[in-house]
């Protein structure tokens, strides 16, 4: 459906989630299917920009998708200082409301920013599968008290379809990762197997040697032999 044709104004709610399902399933992959969900944001809400962040291994978070480079920055600052609404909505898995940016107190400096860039209201939705917040999607509008709570319950719903969504293209990314490493480490034994006459445990051992005296990961060094037809420098 072209963005012109949709209006959520004269469709039922159940209609635009109707949309979004639809919308979220014709999606490939991670990279399409947060585009869907920051795209659907801006036409089904009252808002400017849209972006979302994702946990990354080891906890720290990672810009997934911005509408606007303005929406990355006001991200990266947050993420560098360790501080701000969109940390709160990660941290402790909450809705945090903005309505005037420049009027808010609890974070000066992300308010002087925030502000300084035209942005007043300010929506943060964490993206909430089971009991774990996989990352958060944000709103922004120029104007101030932009979002209702109307908004807010749209907003809030469009986060949980979101973080099924996402989720589910996370998992099957890996997945997918996973068996191109198990095909690439196997292509790189069966070098290994050919050339110095080795069983699999023997050609699997050396691939793993190389990575743990290296400290380079199992799936780059099978990467390199298949590539160059030699292992890594030890």
């Amino acid at each position: 459906m072209e963005a012109d044709a949709f209006n959520p104004a004269e469709l039922s709610a159940a209609d635009v989630f109707a949309q979004l399902a639809t919308e979220l399933h014709d999606s490939d992959g991670v990279e399409q299917t947060v585009d869907a969900v920051v795209e659907f944001a801006l036409r089904a809400l009252s808002c400017n920009y849209a972006g979302v962040v994702f946990l990354a291994r080891g906890g720290r978070p990672e810009i997934a998708a911005v509408t606007d480079p303005a929406v990355a920055t006001v991200y990266g600052h947050q993420i560098d200082g360790g501080d701000g609404p969109l940390m709160e909505s990660l941290r402790d898995g909450v809705i945090v409301h903005v309505r005037d940016a420049k009027l808010d107190t609890r974070w000066p400096r992300w308010s002087e920013l925030v502000s300084g860039l035209g942005i007043h209201s300010v929506l943060h939705l964490p993206l909430v599968v089971g009991d774990r917040t996989g990352g958060v999607l944000s709103v922004y509008s120029t104007t101030p008290a932009a979002f209702t709570e109307d908004d807010e319950a749209v907003a809030h719903i469009l986060a949980r379809h979101a973080a099924v969504a996402l989720s589910t293209a996370r998992e099957e990314e890996s997945l997918a990762q996973a068996v191109d490493a198990r095909k690439l480490i196997g292509q790189a034994m069966g070098i290994l197997m050919e050339r110095f006459d080795l069983d699999e445990d023997r050609a699997f051992e050396v691939l793993k040697r190389y990575s743990q005296d290296g400290n380079i990961k199992l799936r780059e060094v099978a990467q390199q032999l298949v590539d160059t037809r030699k292992l890594p420098r030890r």
